[in-house]
């Protein structure tokens, strides 16, 4: 009987958990190295779980095959911090709401417009409601941190290793491949490579000669002290999408990824801070507890890297913006990828390579080099 593969994944946040954890599950011998379990940005996310918000169709698709991963996931792992609350928004012009929700229900979303007086009953706190709005009941929230946690202390049952406090310098290349990693403790190496690192992973593929297009804009989001239950789903206002949390924390950015704080971080939390008053009925009793800056790993189209490089062999990219939507669909298929060497149909408009076919089917004719549904 031959081996398992030996595969190091970087990166503990919500997306390597979830690659450790899927792989730990075909049997592969996986170790996790990171500086901290719940990684950088999984800890400052918002932690919407959805299928909005002007995706091309192939991308929605994808977010709502995850959706889908997310519910069958959570009857393996029934003690995930998941919630499908709904989700309700305002935060666009009527006529906009309107073509956004004529697209999407014909994708097959289950989203539907209610008045103001539906509207006060699904959320009962808020203080002002819309006349109109679009809701969504199949959306949801999950603690994002607490998830990749529990995937990680599932994998390790399951014979993964977790190196944590160890920093990764950079990949391991001979040739046209990719053989591990070197870190503060020294070399390791493997048959795979998988870099999960979030805002880490442009300078850790440079160090392999490898270009990552990645954007990392920071995203301000605020957190009241735990209260009692002000809301039961998400909201998303104009300049202001809000949730309440398991733990009864109020967290709220200018959208769903938080916004530029500027020169003033403490400034813009305040201000950010007392619209959520302002939106809440007793919102003036609300306590604002900390802030955050995240920086979201954005790659500069905005849609998802995930494969191989061309270019070498032995390394996996999975770098992607909607991390806490799409984290068990990409460890699913990820893993399969890199046990099984077989690729997914169904990423074939996510890899890396599309920025090099981009340049050069650009110059050629500017809208063949847009992607394809």
């Amino acid at each position: 009987m031959p081996s398992p593969q030996k595969i190091i994944v970087i990166g503990a946040g919500i997306i390597g958990a979830s690659i450790a954890w899927y792989l730990s599950r075909s049997g592969a011998s996986v170790t996790l190295v990171a500086q901290q379990t719940g990684g950088v940005a999984t800890p400052n996310s918002f932690a919407w779980i959805n299928a909005s918000w002007g995706n091309p169709d192939f991308y929605f698709h994808l977010r709502h095959r995850s959706m889908a991963e997310w519910s069958r996931l959570q009857k393996e792992l029934p003690d995930l911090p998941l919630s499908w609350c709904g989700g309700l928004s305002w935060d666009l012009p009527e006529p906009e709401l309107d073509a956004y929700a004529a697209q999407h229900h014909g994708w097959g979303y289950g989203i539907q417009p209610v008045n103001r007086a539906t509207i006060a009953m699904i959320e009962p706190g808020l203080a002002n409601p819309p006349d109109y709005a679009l809701h969504v009941a199949e959306e949801g929230a999950i603690e994002p941190v607490a998830a990749a946690e529990l995937l990680l202390a599932d994998a390790r049952r399951r014979g993964a290793a977790l190196l944590t406090g160890v920093e990764v310098k950079g990949l391991l290349r001979e040739g046209e491949r990719i053989v591990g990693i070197e870190t503060s403790q020294g070399p390791m190496r493997a048959d795979h490579v998988v870099l999960a690192a979030g805002a880490g992973t442009a300078a850790l593929a440079a160090s392999a000669d490898i270009l990552v297009p990645l954007e990392t804009p920071p995203g301000l989001i605020v957190h009241s002290r735990p209260v009692e239950k002000m809301l039961n789903g998400l909201v998303m206002a104009p300049e202001l999408h809000l949730r309440q949390t398991m733990a009864g924390r109020i967290i709220a950015g200018g959208d769903f990824g938080g916004t530029d704080p500027g020169d003033d971080p403490k400034a813009a939390a305040n201000a950010l801070f007392a619209k959520v008053q302002a939106r809440l009925k007793g919102g003036d009793a609300l306590e604002l507890d900390f802030h955050t800056v995240g920086y979201r790993p954005t790659p500069k189209d905005g849609l998802p890297i995930l494969g191989g490089v061309e270019t070498v062999d032995g390394l996996y990219l999975a770098v992607l913006h909607s991390g806490v939507t799409l984290a068990p669909l990409v460890g699913l298929l990820a893993s399969q990828e890199i046990v099984d060497g077989d690729e997914e149909p169904s990423l074939a408009a996510f890899r890396l390579s599309r920025f090099t076919q981009l340049g050069s089917e650009a110059k050629r004719n500017p809208r063949d080099a847009l992607p394809q549904s």
